[in-house]
């Protein structure tokens, strides 16, 4: 479960619907149909949410928000776990993992974390609180121009080279920004996070799938 919560979003309804609306089509773009177990929706002008596939890194999905040039200021969770079945999209979805990123929503405004993720698994979960935070900080720091540079590195994958040819601007140019903008770091952290996660979820999947077993049985 995935939700993104947009800050102080009643100073400006209108707008922050728009952005809203502009990045469910955006993450439904980058996410196939089939990675995507509901469709990514928003309550009125302040929060998505949107559902995925085990298989699929959330964190990428917060990055690309983050570099977004009509982004506006947001609060993430990330939550795995199980979800009701139904057909509707997430607004439309209830079950343990959105109950339990509703609840991390609140913990997050509360302690001021621009992004909390929860994998299930009590170890990992540990270092994801105490990292987390962190990517939400390096992208909210960065300047226009350094978002633009981060966005084609880090979201289009482009060389720096590249990014420099598709400016009209010089390679040192784009280093330079590249570099206050601590790039290379923000994907590192941002794999480094997705691989955290996905390796948490995968334990505490196990780890229900057991005890089921075992309650089937007894």
């Amino acid at each position: 479960m995935i939700f993104g919560d947009v800050v102080r979003s009643r100073r400006d309804a209108t707008g922050s619907t728009a952005w809203l609306r502009t990045l469910a089509t955006e993450l439904a773009a980058a996410v196939p149909p089939a990675d995507r177990m509901a469709e990514f929706e928003f309550t009125q002008g302040d929060e998505l949410q949107g559902l995925l596939a085990p298989s699929v890194d959330p964190i990428a999905a917060i990055v690309r928000a983050g570099l977004h040039p009509d982004r506006r200021p947001m609060r993430w969770v990330v939550v795995a776990g199980d979800v009701d079945p139904g057909n509707g999209p997430a607004t439309q979805r209830t079950g343990a993992a959105f109950l339990r990123a509703r609840e991390r929503l609140v913990e997050a405004a509360a302690r001021r974390d621009g992004l909390v993720v929860e994998s299930g698994d009590p170890a990992a979960d540990t270092l994801l609180d105490d990292i987390a935070p962190l990517l939400a900080e390096l992208l909210d720091d960065l300047t226009d121009r350094q978002r633009v540079v981060a966005r084609l590195i880090l979201v289009e994958g482009l060389r720096r080279s590249q990014a420099a040819e598709r400016l009209g601007v010089s390679r040192a140019t784009v280093s330079v920004a590249a570099d206050r903008a601590h790039v290379r770091s923000i994907g590192r952290l941002a794999g480094a996070l997705g691989r955290l996660f996905a390796e948490g979820a995968a334990i505490a999947a196990a780890r229900r799938f057991g005890a089921a077993s075992e309650r089937a049985a007894g």
